[in-house]
């Protein structure tokens, strides 16, 4: 589970394995490596390559949290579940 106090920002990062997000509250923009930066709402989802470059996750607004579940598939022993952006 995630949580994004009112404008809270996460800058960019990697996981060692695929990432399945769901928004639960709110709303998260987030963007991909040469994607778009895209708005997410209540009930939809993105997906994230295994060591795929997060440019960024925040939530816009300056009065409401927003929260989201991620589901992390990686292998046992990974390491940390956040990388540093340079780091393939």
């Amino acid at each position: 589970m995630v949580t994004f106090p009112p404008n809270g920002y996460t800058p960019a990062h990697r996981h060692p394995g695929s990432v399945n997000a769901v928004v639960l509250e709110g709303t998260v923009r987030s963007q991909m490596e040469g994607g778009p930066p895209t708005a997410y709402t209540v009930g939809q989802t993105w997906f994230e390559a295994p060591r795929a470059l997060h440019m960024f996750a925040e939530n816009p607004d300056p009065v409401h949290p927003a929260k989201l579940l991620a589901t992390f598939v990686a292998d046992t022993n990974c390491g940390p579940l956040m990388l540093p952006p340079d780091e393939n």
